[in-house]
């Protein structure tokens, strides 16, 4: 199959599907993103309401009180729900899955390619059920690892270690020239949502009078997490007995952001020391920080500043576009792939 065979009527898609948000770069040029919920209206009250059958991201939170609601990705994989069985869950991935593939634009006459990033140690189990959810929407899937597709974007295939921080899950990754195996990567849960369930137990020891969702923790998160020694104060405002009143949650935020960095250091410690010797400070003078996470502020330098104490040093480098960087080189890889291999998958 020539290159001109393989490309005619086809849209190649990267997707990164994720516990907090999912990304699509497509071979159109169009590159979306939604926040991985799904609602449907409880009764009839609700479907009048909402004037929808289903609903998708910040527009499914903002209802969440009148739907079943749904986050189908826990730690990156479908998942059972407190609304429902795994038969919901699968629902709910399929139409979230056909959701971001209708906003990638496709035409009705174009076949669809997709690679969709995983987490780096989903489970069999798991990745078979992703393929069949995105099985409903696409024409021919595959998946890969999510800290692999940044690698494979970026061009950093040769001796590089990527940190993938997402909502569900930190995949660790170890790049040496060829496709990594089970013992390159590792898959931690001390991720975002790890971030938001500290920071809500440390200002609920603080503040017991304070009332707040996990929603508003994770807006609150999202506009003020940093790891700065000099960062600026964090003052939000909270009911109290219905009433709003300022809390100062300067020390809480940097203290659950902070969190997570001993676990990656731990993390990446392992993949090092378990490589060749000769090539040990290559690895570790080339991390990789990547995902929604990695735009908690000055996340590289605190990394830096463990693996100095416990490695002997290191050095971070945060990629420009951690809301993109899985989905576009999930995309590479779809367009890499001979057309052969595109027609097995079928």
């Amino acid at each position: 199959m020539s290159e001109a065979d393989k490309d005619q009527g086809v849209l190649y898609m990267g997707i990164d599907l994720g516990t907090s948000r999912t990304s699509v770069s497509a071979s159109n040029g169009v590159r979306e993103t939604v926040s991985s919920f799904v609602g449907y209206p409880k009764d009839v009250v609700s479907r009048k309401l909402l004037k929808k059958d289903v609903l998708f991201g910040d527009d499914a939170v903002q209802h969440r009180l009148s739907l079943n609601f749904f986050r189908p990705l826990e730690h990156g994989v479908l998942k059972g729900s407190d609304s429902g069985g795994e038969e919901d869950n699968l629902k709910a991935a399929q139409d979230l899955i056909g959701e971001i593939i209708r906003m990638a634009q496709p035409r009705s006459d174009e076949l669809i390619y997709a690679v969709i990033g995983a987490p780096a140690q989903a489970s069999i189990n798991n990745k078979e059920a992703i393929i069949k959810a995105a099985k409903q929407s696409v024409d021919s899937v595959m998946l890969c690892s999510e800290p692999f597709a940044v690698a494979y974007g970026l061009d950093m295939l040769d001796d590089v270690l990527v940190i993938d921080i997402g909502a569900g899950t930190v995949d660790l990754c170890r790049m040496h020239g060829t496709m990594p195996e089970d013992t390159d990567q590792i898959t931690l849960t001390t991720a975002g949502d790890y971030v938001d369930g500290q920071l809500s137990k440390l200002i609920r020891e603080s503040y017991p009078e304070a009332q707040f969702s996990i929603q508003m923790i994770k807006d609150m998160k999202e506009r003020h997490a940093s790891v700065s020694e000099d960062m600026g104060k964090v003052k939000v405002h909270l009911p109290v007995k219905g009433k709003p009143t300022e809390f100062d949650v300067t020390k809480q935020m940097r203290m659950a952001c902070e969190s997570i960095v001993p676990p990656i250091v731990e993390g990446l410690g392992q993949l090092i020391s378990t490589f060749d010797p000769e090539f040990q400070q290559r690895l570790k003078d080339r991390v990789l920080l990547a995902g929604g996470g990695s735009q908690i502020k000055d996340l590289d330098t605190s990394i830096e500043k463990h693996m100095l104490e416990t490695l002997g040093g290191g050095k971070v480098v945060r990629i420009e576009e951690p809301i993109y960087g899985g989905s576009n080189g999930a995309l590479k890889i779809a367009h890499d792939m001979p057309g052969e291999y595109w027609e097995k998958l079928k």
